[in-house]
């Protein structure tokens, strides 16, 4: 266990018992981190799961400012609170005028507030319950086991890209190591600010258009199953896209596009992205905008780094020539 404290040195030479010990020791540890975040995150998975529930939150806040995305089912509740208020209305017109009720409108008027209650109590439980429905008897423990897994998951990313870049170190050299290591820390820093982009702007604004599309033609029930599904496939795949600038510099430091091609089919470049947003969860055209337009962004960052990448990597070759040609 002392390997995981302290790296392997580039010029240390280990044999493959000694490399599969390493191996097997960094496993070990990001196991143990794993485990140990995948049961706190289950313990406290109810704030979790709210943390995943807030888009659907959110939505709702928006529905109820809007009259016209009303369910078939608010509407029913709606018109039958109406028509009880009516009922004791004109039973109450009765009273003031003097006139006692009869029987039969005590019964009704008995009746009608009644169901005013009871209209009441339902229109506050559809609308305050944004919870994502379970369909199945064991549906609600494995979307709780699922979610606090991915959440775990996510918590111990740092360990886990700690153990892997210390185990591939030694292979790179001193100087090669820099480069190494800007890529290490700039793709997780990337897939988290694409993961909180797809959690605060993409997933707020595609729950609500699709929920409250057409929503006087549907009662729509959320399934827990799909909408975490849906979460996780989002943000994942906005994370994944955000590693774009990354992909576009090793590309340059490759040799195998250089800045100025990039630059010349930039305009095909923002047609891909715009067919890989389609592509997207949420096909929605306002979600689809929405991840356009930081892509696009991406783009024009990874552009700018593959020009320093080959201007540097151009002042270096000139230095090496130069030191060549003053030896000779």
């Amino acid at each position: 266990m002392a390997r995981i404290l302290k790296p392997v040195e580039h010029d240390e030479e280990l044999t493959i018992v000694e490399h599969l010990d390493e191996l097997r020791s960094r496993l070990i540890v990001c196991l143990v981190v794993l485990v140990a975040a995948f049961a706190v995150c289950l313990w406290q998975s109810r704030p979790l799961l709210g943390v995943l529930n807030a888009p659907l939150e959110r939505a709702a806040d928006k529905a109820e400012r809007a009259p016209t995305s009303l369910s078939g089912r608010e509407r029913e509740l709606r018109k039958a609170l109406r028509d009880a208020l009516a009922a004791q209305t004109r039973a109450l017109e009765q009273l003031a005028e003097g006139r006692a009720l009869s029987q039969r409108e005590r019964r009704a008027l008995a009746a009608a507030v009644a169901a005013t209650r009871s209209s009441v109590r339902q229109l506050a439980r559809s609308s305050d319950d944004t919870r994502p429905v379970t369909l199945s008897l064991g549906e609600p423990f494995t979307q709780t086991v699922l979610v606090a897994f991915q959440f775990a998951l996510l918590f111990a990313l740092p360990v886990i890209l700690h153990q892997a870049w210390a185990f591939v170190a030694p292979a790179f050299a001193p100087h090669e190591r820099r480069t190494a290591r800007a890529l290490v820390i700039g793709a997780p820093a990337l897939f988290a600010a694409g993961v909180a982009f797809a959690y605060f702007v993409v997933l707020p604004t595609a729950v609500a258009f699709l929920q409250q599309f057409n929503a006087g033609a549907f009662d729509a029930l959320v399934q827990a199953r799909s909408y975490y599904h849906f979460v996780l496939i989002t943000a994942l795949a906005t994370g994944l896209l955000f590693q774009l600038p990354l992909a576009m510099v090793g590309l340059v430091q490759l040799g195998v596009v250089s800045s100025d091609q990039l630059r010349r089919n930039r305009r095909i470049a923002i047609v891909v992205l715009a067919v890989v947003a389609a592509l997207l969860p949420g096909t929605d055209p306002i979600t689809t905008l929405i991840e356009l337009v930081p892509m696009v962004l991406l783009f024009e960052l990874g552009l700018l780094l593959a020009r320093v990448v080959e201007r540097r990597r151009a002042r270096a070759s000139a230095l090496a020539d130069a030191g060549a040609g003053g030896a000779a």
